[in-house]
């Protein structure tokens, strides 16, 4: 999409994906692992570029909404793939943009609804 236009842009995309790296590990290690906040705490000071405060208001999140961090990669990743998917289907009938709208344009949805729409979007562009 050339969003990132240099080397300095994309490292700060990196960055953001080893937070959100660091959310699963944080996310999992409390809840499944029995972490206390401190190591939590540490283990994102540790790994990632985000400043004190914000990392112990990031841990506090996650103490009080266990599986937060997981569920949004999950629907992240599931967003990947119906995209891929939508891409493979309509080949250069694939507009970007009306993909994102279909995605958004119906608001929260659980993933396997949300499927379903984009499923529908893609029949509907094949005409």
């Amino acid at each position: 999409m050339g969003l990132y236009s240099d080397d300095l842009y994309r490292l700060g995309m990196v960055s953001f994906d080893f937070w959100r790296a660091c959310r699963l590990v944080v996310d999992t290690g409390m809840h499944a692992r029995g972490w206390t906040r401190d190591r939590a705490v540490s283990f994102m000071v540790e790994h990632s570029a985000l400043t004190p405060k914000n990392i112990e208001n990031e841990i506090d999140r996650y103490i009080g909404w266990p599986g937060q961090a997981l569920g949004y990669m999950v629907g992240r990743l599931e967003i990947a793939r119906l995209r891929a998917e939508a891409a493979a289907r309509l080949g250069h009938r694939f507009v970007l943009r009306d993909f994102h709208s279909t995605v958004v344009g119906h608001g929260n949805l659980p993933l396997t609804v949300l499927g379903e729409v984009v499923t529908n979007w893609v029949s509907g562009q094949e005409g």
